[in-house]
Formats: C-alpha cells, sequence, structure tokens
C-alpha cells in the first residue's frame, strides 16, 4: 500500500506491526481456534471407532455353592479386548452442511484477520503522516520563534536607544510568546503519535524512527474510473459473504432434525479368564447392529431451531447488503476527500507564495519608512498561520489516499499489484 509514498522507514514500520501487533496475533489465534472447530464437525462426516482392553482380579462367593466344587478356585482373573465401531449415516446432510457452515466460518475468520491486517496497516501510515506532519510544524514554529526573538532583541534596543514605543515592542512580545506557545503544543502531539505507533507496533513507549520529511513524500496518482469490482477484494465483504454461507447451511442442518437419524454400530472383541488364550478362537466375541431414531413430539423443538436458522440467514443477508452499501459510500468519500483536498493544498501552495511575497513587501515598506511595524506582524501572523494549515493539509492528503486504499480493500491497482 504504501509503498507507492516511497518511504522505507514507513515500510518497515508496516512489516514491524504485522508481525508484532497484539491485535494481528489474536486474530491469528482466532483462525486457529476455528480450524480446529471445522475438524470436530468434519470428524462427524466418517465413522468412530474406539478400542478397549481391561484385565480384573475377582473372587465370588461360596456359598451359593453346597459343596464347592473341587479343584476349582473361588478367585480368578479376566482379560478381555475390542474393537468398536459406531457411524450415524448422512442420509439427509447434516453433517455436510455442518461441515460447510464450520468452514464457512473458517473463512470468515480469515476475512477478519485480513481486515485486522488492512486496518492496521492504515493506522499505522496515517500516525506516521500525522508524526512527520506534526514535525514540519514544529520546524516551521521553531524558525517563526527564533524570527521573532531576534526582532524582540531588536526593537528592545530600539526602544532603549528612544527609537520606538513601548506599544510596538508589546505588540512584537506578543506574537514571540505566541509561537513560543504553539511549540510545547506540537511536542505534546508528536510524543502522543509516537506512543500510538509504538503500541501499534507492540512495543513500550518510545522514540520512532524517522524517514522522508512531509515534502519528499510523494502522493501516488489515482487513475479516474476505478471499477466497482475492486470492492470485491475488501476482507469486510468477503467475510460477510462467508458469514452468509455459514447461516444458509445452518438451516439445511436444523431442517434435518425432522427426518429419521441412522445409526450403525459394531464391537469385535476377545474375553478370556486366561492371558496366553485371550486371542484363541473360543474367546472371540462379535456384535454389530443398526438403529433407527426419529422424533415424534418435540414440542416445537425443532420447527424453532428452523426458524432460528432462517432468522439468522435473514440476519446475514442483509448484513452482507449493508457492508457492500457502506464499502460504496466509503469509496466515494474517500474519492471525494483526495479530490478536493488537493485543491485545497494546490490553493494554499499559492497563499504561502503570496504571503511570502507579502511578508517581504512588508519589511521594505517598514524599512523605508512607509509603514508601521505592525504591517510587517501582520505578514508573519498570516504566514505562519497558513504555513501550518499547508502542512495539516498535505498531511490530509495522504490520510485520504490512505483510507482511499483501505476502502477499495487492497488499493486502486487492477491488477491487484500495489
Amino acid at each position: 500500500m504504501v509503498e507507492q509514498f516511497q518511504d522505507p522507514v514507513l515500510n518497515s514500520l508496516i512489516q514491524t506491526a504485522l508481525k508484532e501487533n497484539k491485535d494481528i496475533l489474536i486474530a491469528a489465534a482466532r483462525i486457529e481456534e476455528y480450524l480446529g472447530r471445522y475438524r470436530t464437525t468434519r470428524g462427524d462426516l466418517f465413522p468412530r471407532a474406539s478400542g478397549e482392553a481391561g484385565a480384573a482380579r475377582q473372587r465370588i462367593t461360596q456359598d451359593n455353592y453346597a459343596p464347592w466344587p473341587e479343584g476349582i478356585s473361588p478367585t480368578f482373573s479376566t482379560y478381555q479386548a475390542s474393537l468398536s465401531a459406531n457411524w450415524e449415516i448422512d442420509l439427509w446432510g447434516k453433517y455436510r452442511r455442518a461441515t460447510e457452515a464450520a468452514r464457512a466460518d473458517l473463512m470468515s475468520k480469515e476475512e477478519n484477520r485480513n481486515a485486522v491486517l488492512l486496518s492496521l496497516m492504515a493506522a499505522v501510515a496515517n500516525t506516521y503522516i500525522d508524526l512527520r506532519s506534526l514535525d514540519r510544524q514544529l520546524e516551521i514554529a521553531k524558525d517563526t520563534l527564533k524570527t521573532r526573538e531576534a526582532s524582540l532583541e531588536l526593537f528592545r534596543l530600539r526602544f532603549t536607544a528612544g527609537v520606538v514605543s513601548e506599544l510596538e515592542v508589546s505588540q512584537i512580545k506578543s506574537e514571540y510568546e505566541a509561537a513560543r506557545a504553539a511549540i510545547p503544543q506540537i511536542e505534546k502531539s508528536i510524543a502522543q503519535d509516537e506512543n500510538a505507533i509504538n503500541f501499534l507496533l507492540g512495543r513500550n513507549p518510545g522514540p520512532v524512527a524517522r524517514g522522508k520529511n512531509m515534502e519528499e513524500l510523494v502522493p501516488p496518482a489515482v487513475p479516474a474510473g476505478l471499477p466497482s469490482e475492486l470492492l470485491a477484494r475488501r476482507p469486510d465483504i468477503r467475510q460477510a459473504e462467508q458469514d452468509l454461507i455459514a447461516a444458509n447451511a445452518r438451516i439445511s442442518v436444523a431442517k434435518a432434525a425432522y427426518f429419521p437419524s441412522i445409526s450403525l454400530t459394531g464391537m469385535l472383541g476377545t474375553s478370556s479368564t486366561d492371558l496366553s488364550g485371550l486371542f484363541a478362537t473360543p474367546s472371540r466375541t462379535w456384535n454389530f447392529g443398526g438403529s433407527v431414531t426419529a422424533p415424534i413430539f418435540t414440542a416445537g423443538r425443532i420447527a424453532g431451531q428452523v426458524a432460528a436458522a432462517e432468522a439468522m440467514e435473514k440476519q446475514a443477508l442483509l448484513q452482507y447488503r449493508q457492508t457492500i452499501q457502506t464499502a460504496f459510500r466509503e469509496v466515494e468519500d474517500a474519492l471525494a476527500e483526495q479530490n478536493k483536498t488537493r485543491e485545497i493544498q494546490s490553493a494554499q501552495a499559492k497563499q504561502v507564495e503570496a504571503l511570502l511575497t507579502y511578508k517581504n513587501l512588508a519589511v521594505m515598506r517598514y524599512e523605508n519608512g512607509y509603514s508601521n511595524y505592525l504591517e510587517v506582524l501582520d505578514s508573519e501572523r498570516n504566514l505562519f498561520n497558513v504555513q501550518l494549515a499547508y502542512t495539516q493539509t498535505r498531511a490530509a492528503l495522504f490520510r485520504a489516499l490512505v483510507n482511499l486504499y483501505k476502502a477499495l480493500g487492497t488499493g486502486w491497482d487492477v491488477a491487484g499489484k500495489d
């Protein structure tokens, strides 16, 4: 995404965030959870087999036998081993549709992870852009402060010499203090942005590396006539689609409860009182059979489950439609934002040039005695404010481009190679 901004430091920060951010790690763990659920559900499609082995030592009472047969001990051992299996035949597709729903749930969580990835990249990029904007604003404020400090010292000397009035000194001091007050405010915002970036990177608070400044960052061009098919790459739309598939499959699972379930069971084993004869032919045991279970009276339980599943499918469908509508709105908003912000930036750039000229002329007029210093102060104040506004607008343009990339899912390259 932001590789188009051509800032290696920003690219490195995003790569670190994709590896260390806690939300990403949580989303990955959630995928593992739903993979386990899918495997569990899929296992119902196949027969289940289990083995059992055991040994016991026991003594029976002699009171029931009079007399007790000679040569037979009332104490003896028993040994047994068996293999059993059971399988419910999926005639009505209950387990097949449940497996389909579980797979859709898994794919939904994968798309949720992709959405988290996309949001994380956008958050890191936007915060970094804000940080570089604040860095530039801090430079402007410090340069302005130095200029006003020099003017203040000069006018204090002139006031001491009786050349200027105290009124003029007070006016210059006011502008000086305004620039000085702006610096800690900007520095506070810089510290907060650094903390925000470190949090996104899964780190503790600390300094953040800097790359290109605001003027060096390159805003990529956005082609006209972006196809609506790009929205199909949005993770939230794909996630809503998978949720709809899962909800639809669960209707069939609920309806399958109306029909009989057929199960087959079987057991093959051996049992003996002598361990050496445990696997001899006379010790073998086996059985097999089948059962049919059909609902007769459930007091509306099955009908309620079907109604609930159908209602959930309806919710998923509406959510899917709403997600698509939201996607179209976000793309249109982002397009309008970046288009209009470019226009604002162009106008402000010309305004900065005009104010630089105004300031130079005001200084010349003052030095030649054609105006008082108020005109110079006014030009400096306006230039300072517009320089800050221009820097903020340039940052807003980059944020708009990042938001457009996010709104489109993976950017505006039709081939998906941006």
